[in-house]
């Protein structure tokens, strides 16, 4: 049979195999909660890393795990031309649900097997990767950075967790040199393209009823933590037009959100307040210092400064109104990424062909394609979160949404590669 022939059959992937996979991973690191304790780099981490590297070579494909203990996967081409590469991650948050990142690298696997067994001829290799610490035990992103030539000595030595845990003992204590993550970097023009597929881990989706979704872009980001200064006093003696109160300047800048995105930001702009500390933190206690974070987040790195500007000039305004101090610390930056055209092009022709429902989205959050387009053209697809819920034991995709996904990266695959 030619390949042509089976592109045209639609191949599928065995949904019964992929079930069971993401079943049997499931069980490691499983809680008492019901939940998934796979953190990057703790021995659970390390424990699933070694299970797919048995699971690839038990299908006879070349398997490796580099320096950054990413775990690649290789099925040979007919040329030695440069790779197609899909996949995600298996690292997770603390008490995760069993698809967050996973999902993808468990497609990849079948879809690398399904090639194989079938006997398609690919004209260039195929690689599955799962990378490490993409959720940020360390920082985040640890093993595409690392991937992407992105990493450097310093953060090696420097990182740590939030208990403290340096990532340079985390490394040394599974066995490695952390300095050898130098060494995991890929070239350009070793790569053809990177996919990942990935749960929506949001609503739209689910709540339009649409079967898949199709990434134009992915998500920029800034995080900042803000400092509001004031001056604690007696909550009973301190008279209301006294006050340096700290946690008023944070409810004027809340509530300040609405009108920065309306007149600095788009429709894809969003900005949150997600942690907050009050000093002293006694309920007779006039709150004299407000630390908090702000996470702010757009597919345009223009509309990102002109959020940041926005930010800058409220709470400084603030300050001054409420004879505050006001001070921020730039935690991180992100660059937003446009997927490849190409790419887009190529699911939606396969998503047609197998009538299926989709639509073209960003991605608000970020993932490892992010820095994997540093070398290499991305694309990704989403499947449906129930509920919209992700980074939670309740996190679940129907099955046949997962079918759908895997057949039209499959596909994808096979368009792109013969």
């Amino acid at each position: 049979m030619k390949v042509t022939e089976k592109v045209n059959e639609n191949v599928q992937v065995d949904i019964h195999r992929l079930k069971d996979n993401i079943i049997e991973l499931s069980k490691i690191g499983k809680n008492d909660h019901g939940g998934i304790d796979r953190m990057g780099f703790t021995r659970e981490d390390y424990q699933a890393r070694l299970w797919l590297l048995e699971k690839i070579k038990n299908i006879g494909l070349q398997a490796q795990l580099d320096g950054a203990l990413n775990v690649v996967g290789r099925l040979p081409g007919q040329k030695e031309g440069p790779s197609i590469v899909v996949g995600s991650h298996t690292d997770t948050v603390p008490n995760a649900g069993a698809l967050d990142g996973t999902l993808g690298v468990l497609i990849g696997l079948e879809c690398l097997q399904r090639i194989k067994e079938l006997d398609i001829p690919l004209e260039n290799p195929l690689e599955l990767i799962s990378f490490s610490d993409e959720e940020g035990r360390f920082g985040g992103m640890f093993g595409s950075r690392s991937f992407s030539g992105m990493m450097t000595p310093g953060y090696l030595e420097e990182a740590s967790d939030l208990d403290g845990v340096k990532l340079k003992d985390a490394l040394k204590e599974l066995g490695y040199d952390p300095y050898k993550a130098l060494d995991a970097a890929r070239h350009t023009n070793e790569l053809k393209y990177f996919l990942e597929l990935h749960i929506e881990q949001g609503p739209v989706l689910d709540q339009k009823h649409l079967e898949l979704g199709i990434v134009t872009d992915i998500t920029g980001l800034f995080k900042w933590q803000v400092t509001l200064t004031g001056m604690s006093n007696h909550a009973g003696t301190t008279p209301m037009d006294m006050r340096n109160d700290a946690f008023m300047g944070l409810a004027d800048f809340a509530h300040e959100i609405p009108r920065i995105i309306d007149e600095n930001g788009s429709d894809d702009s969003r900005m949150t307040i997600g942690k907050v500390q009050l000093y002293p933190g006694s309920a007779n206690t006039v709150p004299g210092e407000v630390r908090f974070s702000l996470d702010v987040r757009d597919v345009s790195a223009d509309i990102m400064k002109e959020l940041q500007d926005a930010s800058r000039k409220a709470l400084s305004a603030i300050a001054r109104r409420r004879n505050l101090m006001f001070d921020f610390e730039e935690l991180s930056w992100i660059n937003p990424v446009a997927c490849e055209k190409e790419l887009i092009s190529a699911f939606e022709r396969v998503a047609k062909e197998q009538h299926l429902k989709y639509i073209k989205m960003p991605s608000g959050a970020a993932h490892d394609a992010q820095m994997v387009s540093n070398i290499t053209p991305v694309g990704m697809l989403f499947v449906p979160s129930k509920g919209g819920v992700s980074h939670s034991p309740h996190e679940w995709t129907d099955y046949k949404d997962i079918e759908n996904g895997a057949n039209v990266l499959l596909n994808t695959i096979i368009e792109l590669n013969t």
